[in-house]
């Protein structure tokens, strides 16, 4: 391709990491989101902002819960897509199977379950067929949240660095896949490019040539973040190897697999298959109070995170109790497991073995359920490096080529620089419009969830036409000043969303910080003033004239 390994490398590097960098940034920016998602839920949802609550005794109030868990209309139209026959009404379709979940960070509750219908699949390798519903509790009073309150932390921000929303055929799920393979093979290259690491690691000179200073912090912010950044990219296609990238076991070695099913519930005690035979359900509470029990006894003492029961009203249905894992990096339950009619002990699962602990042990360290409020904003800090990392190379792209860009006439420029504005200002731009939008619209306001979506993306679309429309200067070799009228609207919407935080719901920051401290919402206000600083700062620096360059060609930029 190139006459020698590094500029090889360099052009992977470059065309690869500017295709997919897009991407990239979604990822980063959402992710550093979602690790303070539960606290951004709070904001979104004033009627969650209470302390976070243990599992609730189920005799005593999730009993009655599930009694007015209904199944979800959607998963109805789908579901009755893939089956022979009308399916029967939703108040007849009988609950076999439950669960509820809950953590550290989590005032409410997240309920749901399976309901049971008679039609036959269409397809006979489609099995498994239920109607799913699901909700969300106040576990004080076991009052459902209503549908239309988004979860914008947890449901929006959180899927979105994974799936981008195209749900499609897990259309999105394979795109992050993809950049984030391409994001591995640009901390590969970049270490091959860039031999000097250690100097890079401390050179960064902002008064400097845009092209001089983009780089270097593109670099320093490579280097600084390197193990993050791979550590992340690495275990982001880990976890969805099994499930999405590779599904073997759900495809090519399906019948094995679904043999495997029978013989592990043979091996460990816990049934396959419903008998047929009705049986009532003992106690939960006395389960509960029996795992808890055993963790004291294994000296790792702790409520319970996660409650199921499969084959319920069946004679062979079972309850599995799982500890929350708040105190502990990997993701291990340690479940226990009673049968259902009679609350007898049938299974304490064992330790992991060695490769799947290891696989556990990573998995936490990405998903970061455990409680660590300090690791949390480092993870923070880590992922919006990553996001610097990425704009400054988009940044260093254009400062490049737009000189001789410019000379020719070409557009290419204009383009990649509206759409770096858009990926940056304008990503940011779309999630600091939602959270407006959450305080403006009426709480009680039907579909009020969909509402905000088309605010996200209406505002993510403007910021990319804005962006185009203001790029005239970028093909004379200028800087497009949508830079900074964006960084000015950026600020003006923090602060308006603090300000309307306060309005709505009369949570201001002197009485979220100091006489009612509640720091999930105070948290998400700060972190916008905070922001709104910086974007102010940016706009300033931004809309200073720029000093003519001594050469209308820029120089080749060497990377040792």
């Amino acid at each position: 391709m190139l006459n020698n390994f590094r500029l090889s490398m360099a052009w992977v590097h470059t065309w690869f990491g500017l295709v997919l960098g897009f991407v990239l940034m979604v990822a980063f920016f959402f992710g550093s989101l979602s690790v303070f998602d539960r606290e951004i839920d709070r904001w979104a949802v004033p009627a969650t902002r209470f302390e976070p609550q243990p599992m609730p005794s189920y005799d005593n109030l999730l009993a009655d819960v599930y009694t007015r868990l209904k199944p979800d209309p959607v998963d109805m139209a789908a579901t009755a897509k893939r089956v022979i026959g009308e399916l029967p009404a939703a108040d007849t379709m009988p609950l076999v199977s439950l669960f509820a979940y809950t953590t550290h960070r989590d005032p409410v509750l997240l309920i749901g379950g399976e309901f049971g219908i008679p039609n036959q699949p269409k397809n006979p390798a489609d099995d498994h067929l239920h109607v799913h519903g699901r909700a969300t509790v106040d576990p004080r009073t076991g009052e459902f949240l209503p549908d239309d309150a988004l979860k914008i932390g947890s449901d929006w921000f959180y899927p979105l660095h994974y799936s981008l929303h195209l749900n499609w055929m897990y259309l999105g799920t394979y795109v992050v896949g993809l950049a984030g393979l391409v994001m591995l093979l640009a901390l590969i290259t970049g270490v091959i490019m860039h031999r000097k690491v250690f100097r890079e690691f401390f050179t960064f000179r902002p008064n400097k040539r845009i092209q001089r200073s983009a780089l270097d912090l593109h670099n320093m912010t490579g280097v600084v973040a390197l193990p993050f950044h791979f550590f992340f990219a690495f275990t982001g296609v880990l976890i969805f190897t099994g499930f999405y990238y590779f599904p073997v076991s759900q495809t090519l070695l399906k019948p094995l697999h679904d043999q495997h099913e029978v013989l592990e519930a043979a091996h460990t005690g816990l049934p396959h298959d419903e008998a047929g035979i009705p049986a009532p359900l003992a106690s939960v509470d006395a389960m509960v109070a029996e795992a808890k029990r055993i963790w004291a006894e294994r000296d790792m003492a702790g409520e319970v995170g996660f409650l199921t029961i499969e084959h319920l009203g069946d004679a062979n249905g079972y309850v599995s109790i799982y500890r929350a894992g708040s105190d502990r990096v990997a993701l291990v339950g340690e479940g226990i497991h009673f049968r259902a009619s009679t609350g007898e002990l049938l299974r304490e699962d064992p330790p992991s073995p060695p490769v799947e602990a290891v696989a556990r042990f990573l998995t936490g360290l990405h998903l970061q359920h455990f409680e660590h409020w300090a690791l949390r904003w480092l993870y923070v800090l880590g992922g919006l490096l990553g996001c610097v990392c990425i704009a400054t190379g988009f940044v260093f792209f254009v400062e490049k080529r737009k000189q001789d860009h410019a000379r020719r006439g070409l557009q290419g420029c204009r383009v990649v620089n509206a759409l770096a504005v858009a990926s940056v200002t304008g990503m940011v731009l779309a999630a600091v419009a939602m959270l407006v939008a959450n305080r403006i619209l009426p709480e009680a306001m039907v579909g009020k969830g969909e509402w905000e979506k088309a605010v996200f993306w209406s505002a993510w679309g403007l910021s990319l036409l804005h962006a185009l429309w203001r790029g005239a200067p970028v093909a004379k070799a200028l800087r497009n000043p949508a830079w900074a009228e964006q960084c000015w609207l950026l600020a003006l919407l923090m602060v308006a969303a603090v300000l309307l935080n306060w309005v709505s719901t009369g949570d201001h920051l002197f009485k979220t910080v100091v006489t009612d401290p509640y720091w999930p919402v105070a948290g998400v206000d700060l972190s916008l003033l905070a922001s709104a600083a910086v974007a102010v700062f940016a706009a300033r620096k931004l809309a200073q004239p720029r000093t003519v360059e001594a050469s209308a060609q820029s120089r080749e930029v060497a990377y040792d």
